[in-house]
């Protein structure tokens, strides 16, 4: 297994398609990400192609299962299933959605939005910390993408993350396509929620493409993750990353319509170009206040 750091460089999402020609060309890939429930069985394909390639790849864990939202708590058997992944591969860094999708018995295929208030904070905050605790490892959470705007909303978005943080010392996934999805959706300025975005605590990003639906007089953004980075979300992560001042591990996700790893590899290519560009930019100022001094 490698460094148990994430490359501030560009990473791409592994799919099954392009197991046999990343472990044949070891194409030249900052980190994969993989989606820690196709990987919950005890053997068979997906281990014995992960672990070759996580000989060659730093590896980040995004799941989907969790539930952190549900008020039903945590599904046990999820997380002995996601501790027993997280400890066989040792990856480094373990992410979730800030999302809920079972109650009970039932389990529902989306991630569904949860109300922003003091009592869904508390919720969540628990959760968390029971994720943390059983994986002896603090986590990311992300930011949904929205399609409609819950009416009983008593704090925003970035404040509820804020104070998730605080409480949890959990780190932060943005998710760049979601933030711009979401604005679309509700009819906000994508720049302002970056402003408002505890970016301090970033971890990762996500970059992703989204389809676009024409309802009406409305155009309805989905986060089918299933297209190219259209150049807004590109305008808005030169944006956070100017603002951070420094590079970080930034994700092209890639779920639905896979296309071929070339073009993945072209994806990643223009972040890093933009990561390059922080680094460019600060070595510059460095080494003006040297010959300054």
């Amino acid at each position: 297994m490698l460094s148990k750091t994430l490359p501030t460089t560009a990473g791409i999402s592994l799919k099954s398609q392009h197991y046999q020609s990343i472990i044949e060309h070891q194409p030249p890939i900052g980190w994969l990400e993989i989606h820690p429930e196709n990987y919950m069985g005890a053997g068979g394909l997906p281990h014995f192609f992960l672990s070759r390639i996580a000989e060659n790849y730093p590896l980040s864990m995004h799941g989907v299962g969790l539930s952190l939202g549900s008020a039903n708590g945590i599904n046990n058997q999820h997380l002995d299933a996601l501790a027993d992944v997280v400890s066989r591969y040792q990856p480094a860094q373990v992410s979730e959605h800030l999302a809920w999708s079972h109650w009970h018995d039932i389990f529902l295929n989306d991630l569904l939005p949860l109300p922003y208030t003091d009592d869904f904070l508390s919720i969540v905050i628990s959760n968390i910390h029971k994720v943390q605790d059983k994986l002896q490892r603090t986590i990311l959470i992300e930011n949904p993408s929205i399609y409609l705007a819950l009416s009983n909303n008593t704090l925003t978005e970035t404040d509820f993350l804020r104070r998730l943080v605080a409480a949890t010392d959990c780190g932060l996934l943005l998710d760049i396509n979601n933030v711009y999805v979401s604005a679309n959706n509700q009819h906000y300025d994508p720049s302002d929620y970056i402003d408002q975005y505890p970016i301090e605590h970033i971890g990762e990003i996500h970059l992703a493409g989204h389809a676009t639906n024409t309802i009406g007089d409305e155009v309805l953004l989905i986060d089918d993750h299933g297209s190219e980075v259209c150049n807004s979300v590109w305008q808005l992560f030169e944006k956070v990353i100017d603002t951070l001042q420094k590079p970080v591990a930034t994700l092209i996700e890639w779920d639905t319509n896979i296309p071929s790893l070339s073009q993945l590899l072209r994806e990643a290519h223009k972040a890093d170009n933009i990561l390059q560009a922080c680094n460019s930019q600060l070595l510059d100022k460095i080494n003006d206040r040297g010959i300054k001094q």
